[in-house]
């Protein structure tokens, strides 16, 4: 299937409640689109988020960031023949995990010009061990940093 080019970023959707549904919607409206922008950027619908992290993994304690790209068609479904892994997190159990919750997804359609439109955007999913140190390039807020 052949995506439209317009491309959104969408950025740091969280497992472990490092990142809530609002604070990923803010992230989503603060980021650029190449070609045309959409005048209203999809909003998520989903309450909690969908990725559940594998049990073995988590037991474990691996963790990984996954990039999705997913197409969000003009009625707010994700397409399931759409979503590719464009980063893998290097483990295949996180890459098929962050790829099965992308069919739970559900967003308000983006909008241009007073129209439903169809977009594509990376997805970064973050599985992250909550007795684990952060990943090099995570930003912790305040409250979530680790004792010294």
């Amino acid at each position: 299937m052949r995506v439209p080019p317009i491309s959104l970023l969408l950025t740091a959707l969280a497992l472990t409640a490092c990142m809530d549904r609002e604070s990923a919607q803010k992230a989503l409206e603060s980021m650029g689109a190449s070609g045309p922008r959409p005048d209203v950027m999809p909003a998520m619908l989903n309450e909690t988020l969908p990725f559940r992290y594998p049990p073995a993994l988590f037991a474990q304690k691996i963790q990984g960031n996954v990039t999705l790209r997913i197409f969000i068609d003009s009625a707010g479904t994700v397409v399931a023949d759409s979503t590719s892994v464009e980063e893998t997190s290097g483990h295949p159990g996180l890459d098929s995990a962050a790829v099965r919750g992308t069919e739970l997804l559900r967003y308000r359609p983006a909008m241009l010009g007073g129209n439903p439109v169809g977009v594509s955007i990376l997805l970064p999913v973050y599985f992250r061990h909550p007795e684990m140190p952060p990943l090099p390039g995570d930003t912790l807020l305040p409250k979530q940093r680790a004792p010294q």
